[in-house]
């Protein structure tokens, strides 16, 4: 069986699987690789938590009983540190509560062993789509915060008062500017955030005002 090249490797999705049943974690880690998914299995759910790589572009297959910590526990401690990859738990003896307390505490899917095969690879798939998603708006919206930094103050009095429908005409009498000035201003806002029309330069700014604290 020949290797995937490290490029190919860096790129494809991981998916971390945690199980102490070393047959659970055979079995699912031969199935989720037929969809071209890198499998890395754990058999204590601590070591997953101290050790794994929060970088990775993926998910999380956890189970819920298992010695030691819970999967629920683990889940937990997951959500509290800020990770973003989705979770999906697995259990062989799930219960109404059981599953209302993983979607509570944060989990993207409850599925019950013997789990059935489409089902978790759709549910996979469906998680690794929503985390490349949602690391690409956090980018878009780092990217766009360090864009709006580079703004002088008088920059961004001109925005503000681009959005609120001002013309330039306006913008100079409230800011007591020459309408030319204004255009300067403008200019530099539209090449500091790389905006190619008003309409993004305005989505820009809601974005940047919903985001910030």
């Amino acid at each position: 069986m020949s290797q995937a090249s490290p490029a190919a490797a860096t790129l494809s999705p991981l998916i971390h699987l945690i199980d102490d049943d070393e047959a659970v974690r055979s079995g699912l880690a031969l199935l989720i690789g037929t969809v071209g998914l890198r499998v890395q299995p754990w058999a204590d759910p601590q070591a997953f938590v101290d050790g794994f790589d929060r970088q990775t572009i993926g998910a999380i297959v956890l189970d819920v009983r298992m010695p030691g910590v819970s999967g629920l526990t683990v889940l937990d401690t997951l959500i509290g540190q800020g990770v973003d990859q989705p979770i999906i738990m697995l259990t062989g003896h799930g219960t109404v509560e059981m599953c209302r307390r993983a979607f509570k505490s944060g989990a993207a899917e409850f599925l019950e062993k013997p789990v059935n095969d489409e089902q978790l690879l759709e549910a996979l798939q469906n998680a690794v789509r929503q985390h490349v998603k949602s690391r690409e708006r956090n980018k878009a919206d780092r990217d766009a915060q360090q864009r709006f930094a580079q703004l002088t103050e008088r920059e961004r009095e001109v925005l503000g008062l681009i959005v609120s429908g001002l013309t330039n005409k306006e913008i100079g009498r409230a800011l007591d500017v020459s309408p030319r000035t204004v255009e300067t201003h403008r200019a530099n806002l539209f090449a500091k955030l790389e905006a190619e029309s008003l309409a993004q330069l305005i989505r820009q700014y809601a974005a940047l005002v919903d985001a910030a604290p």
